[in-house]
């Protein structure tokens, strides 16, 4: 039984994390939020303005796949790497003040593998916080990073009008602040995993453990849907908005933010349920009902206004809602010493997958047409998604999980 002093400090400690993870994740789409300004000024083409983007995501996963295989969240002390980190990310962010086109896609993709230092290890610092109650621990962390994913959108649309410039010096200000924290007040929790020792081996119980296999199927079917929708809701709206009087929210980068954001709500939620009805319960409702929002919001591109506001907030908070149960599945599914490791390849694997639905979701929309249908061609990832973690439900390790037998 955890001590009281213990049992306070868990709490005091994940809201120091939370305000440091929001902090570092708002370089995650400070790009993306100002991608009209920057087109402008560079003359981007096509090609270009997604790999604004995508950089991001393919540093992260460079970083993150890197990390798994010299077992480095495992090695490292944590607050260290995640310090380090942050402040490698504030000035990769910052450096867009300075560079010109080639040289930000370079910057982004620096920004991506620092992250790669920071989410991860996060969550396992987390969990040597939290034995119990672990679902909504990680739920609140996740909320954390999806407002801090937000936070861009909503500096943009407040600052309509004002130099885009300000959107990145608030983001790098916030991620320094963040490095700061994990500096000098984040520790390890009472319950940790233990150090390991080099083993590249441990990276392929992901593809060889069928339970923490299927725990990651459905993890990767889950972010083919994620990160596509936050990179490309505002290509969408402004879509939307030419012909539609009034437009939710007031403007298009409102709509963006309060999609990203309101999933906030959606992991504090799905953190609830997760602790009570089971990851796997949890995790395949939460995908069911986001798919069904990506294969219906087209119906309302042209309004009702209201319909289409309505649709948007239930996808950005079932999107992500689950998101946090998958790495917590892993926490519990794979072998103590290694979780970091595992939770670094689960995570870098799975935005792998972004990079190519990133890529493909405008080339898609250009296909059919525009981006009234656009959102269809994510609609398989939850769906496959929510059939794995139904699968991994009926198998006996999920008795792992909490409350995965139910």
């Amino acid at each position: 039984m955890i001590p009281v002093p213990q049992a306070e400090g868990r709490w005091r400690m994940l809201a120091v994390l939370c305000l440091g993870v929001a902090g570092v994740l708002a370089t995650w789409f400070s790009a993306t939020a100002i991608l009209p300004e920057l087109v402008t000024l560079w003359d981007l083409d096509a090609a270009r303005t997604s790999w604004l983007t995508n950089a991001v995501q393919l540093g992260f996963v460079v970083g993150a796949i890197g990390a798994s295989l010299v077992n480095l969240p495992d090695i490292v002390p944590m607050p260290r790497l995640m310090s380090v980190s942050a402040g490698l990310a504030a000035m990769a962010n910052a450096a867009l003040l300075v560079v010109g086109p080639d040289g930000a896609i370079l910057a982004r993709f620096v920004t991506g593998v620092a992250l790669a230092g920071v989410y991860p290890p996060a969550m396992k610092l987390m969990a040597t916080w939290f034995v119990r109650g672990r679902g909504l621990a990680l739920g609140l962390l996740i909320g954390a990073l999806t407002l801090g994913s937000s936070m861009p959108h909503l500096v943009r649309a407040l600052a309509e009008g004002i130099d885009w410039r300000l959107v990145v010096w608030v983001t790098s200000g916030t991620a320094l602040a963040a490095a700061l924290v994990f500096a000098t007040v984040v520790r390890e929790g009472p319950s940790p995993f233990g150090r390991a020792t080099f083993d590249p081996r441990q990276s392929l119980s992901v593809f060889t453990n069928r339970p923490l296999f299927l725990a990651n199927l459905g993890y990767f079917g889950h972010m083919w849907e994620l990160y596509a929708l936050w990179a490309w809701i505002l290509a969408f709206a402004a879509a939307a908005e030419v012909g539609m009087q009034p437009f939710p929210f007031g403007s298009a980068s409102m709509l963006s933010f309060v999609v990203v954001a309101s999933g906030a709500v959606g992991c504090l939620l799905g953190g609830w349920l997760s602790d009570r009805i089971g990851r796997c319960l949890t995790c395949a409702g939460m995908m069911l009902i986001s798919g069904g929002c990506a294969a219906m919001i087209g119906f309302f591109f042209d309004g009702p206004p209201l319909v289409l506001a309505l649709i948007a907030l239930l996808w950005g908070i079932t999107v992500i809602g689950d998101s946090a149960q998958f790495s917590a599945a892993v926490t519990e599914l794979a072998e103590g010493a290694f979780v970091g490791t595992a939770l670094a390849l689960q995570m870098g694997l799975g935005f792998g997958l972004t990079v190519v639905a990133i890529w493909a979701l405008p080339h898609f929309a250009e296909w059919i047409g525009g981006w009234r249908w656009a959102f269809l061609f994510l609609v398989p990832g939850p769906l496959i998604g929510a059939g794995a973690m139904l699968a991994l439900r009926r198998l006996p390790e999920a008795t792992r999980l909490a409350q995965g037998a139910r």
